[in-house]
């Protein structure tokens, strides 16, 4: 069938004379697909890719030794690999059909960069996409999910026959009399997608006898709208997000004032960028996110899937990968001046040096004592509840707890932040306060600077 050929062609997947690795299963569609590949005539050098799922034994490596038959046909390289999908699936805990994809798309990407190949092409086509739209309309999707596959996906998925029908493609194996390999687990309906070719998409003919047609428009229009809103989501993400140090930071008050549907697309751009995919994470995990960042609590947290945390500190949202914590009860000595790797992470520098002009070493995390008033061996610990200093400047003694509230100290990083002791008292408090016990006399000559680095939530 000319028109199928052309109908391929004229959708310009392809730059004449680029290598194309083709996706080839055995069955009617890859195969299908393949034939028409070679008769594009705009030069391709194409590479045959099947990945043996071994699920079905015998049946398995014969597909693999059926297109590898194939390929010497058509006088094209063969590249094929053999997976155990089941183990897979039972490490990963993933469903046979999830991490069989996973595998497959893995493998040619592979074979891509092995052969030096700007595209791979995948046999889906219109009834597959009307198959995945209503695959996800069951299960729970948004705009994103229903307009399912693309024709081109990423910088190398290309799908040629995404516009035919599998009829269509059945007419042009008979017309070219090609031979194909049957999956005998197609026909099993306990497999989702299998219940929804046999069983809910002829049903549904009875009412629209076009609905894979129509199905797959859907998810074109759905598509195009996608792509509109990405636009949008792009725009006011960089307007509002900040990326530093394993994390994305929003300001709770100017992301308040977007529309909750916006919001949500940010919170999956910024997941997508953390994690690198989606998984597990569905609606209601972008709905507790939202509930974060719309709480009037100034302190709060969550943890995601794919060990994702989520936190509200006072005016700001944050989301990065679950941070390592400190050991709950620990504690270090300082015998003096060098540099103490602490166990939360970052680093205790202790140096004597002689009396500054001033006193103000103009950070938080840095503070000038008294080596008389705070003699060595000093003591690093957690904060403990009840832990109590006297600031300095100030005669009375304050809980350690209310200064990290009144400092707005993160929650997360008041479990992380070493308290400096010497003979059993409270020196100096990193990130908040000097105590006053470790005021520096103006007969003071000689001072220790004291500094704590890369302590962050």
């Amino acid at each position: 069938m000319k028109t199928l050929v052309t109908k391929v062609r004229n959708q310009n997947l392809f730059q004449p004379g680029e290598t194309v690795v083709v996706a080839v299963s055995g069955g009617a569609d890859s195969v299908a697909l393949l034939d028409i590949m070679t008769r594009l005539e705009c030069g391709l050098r194409l590479v045959v890719a099947h990945l043996n799922h071994c699920l079905r034994g015998a049946e398995s490596d014969a597909d693999q030794a059926f297109v590898a038959s194939l390929a010497d046909n058509y006088h094209l390289p063969f590249v094929s690999q053999s997976c155990d999908v089941a183990d897979l699936a039972r490490r990963e805990r993933l469903s046979l059909e999830d991490a069989g994809r996973r595998a497959r798309y893995a493998f040619l990407e592979q074979t891509a960069e092995q052969y030096g190949a700007f595209s791979i092409a995948l046999a889906h086509h219109q009834d597959d996409q009307a198959e995945t739209v209503l695959i996800r309309l069951l299960r729970g999707s948004g705009g994103t999910g229903l307009s399912a596959m693309a024709g081109t996906a990423g910088d190398k998925l290309k799908r040629p026959l995404l516009q035919v029908s599998r009829v269509k493609l059945e007419q042009y194996l008979k017309q070219r009399e090609l031979s194909y390999r049957t999956d005998s687990t197609n026909a099993d309906t306990a497999i989702l997608r299998n219940s929804i070719r046999h069983e809910l998409i002829p049903l549904l003919r009875r009412y629209n006898p076009k609905v894979s047609e129509r199905l797959a428009a859907t998810a074109e229009i759905l598509a195009g709208d996608e792509e509109l809103l990405e636009g949008l989501t792009q725009a006011a993400y960089q307007r509002l997000a900040s990326a530093e140090g394993g994390q994305v930071r929003f300001q709770v008050e100017p992301l308040m004032k977007e529309p909750r549907a916006l919001r949500l697309r940010l919170y999956r751009r910024a997941l997508t960028e953390l994690r690198g995919d989606l998984m597990r994470i569905g609606l209601a995990h972008l709905e507790a996110i939202d509930l974060l960042a719309a709480s009037p609590r100034p302190n709060a947290e969550a943890t995601l899937p794919g060990a994702c945390r989520v936190s509200r500190c006072y005016g700001s949202l944050s989301l990065g990968h679950a941070a390592a914590q400190a050991p709950p009860l620990w504690e270090q000595v300082v015998a003096g001046e060098g540099r103490y790797p602490l166990p939360g992470g970052g680093v205790l520098l202790v140096e004597r040096l002689p009396r500054p002009d001033s006193l103000d070493t103009g950070s938080r995390w840095s503070a000038f004592l008294s080596p008389e008033t705070v003699p060595f061996p000093w003591l690093l610990r957690g904060f403990r509840p009840g832990d109590r200093f006297t600031p300095l400047g100030m005669s009375g003694a304050q809980k350690i707890k209310d200064a990290f509230i009144n400092e707005k100290v993160p929650p997360q990083l008041r479990r992380r932040i070493p308290l400096l002791l010497s003979e059993g008292e409270i020196a100096w408090v990193p990130g908040v306060r000097l105590a006053e016990r470790g005021r520096v006399t103006p007969r003071i000559d000689a001072v220790l600077r004291v500094e704590i680095l890369e302590i962050t939530p």
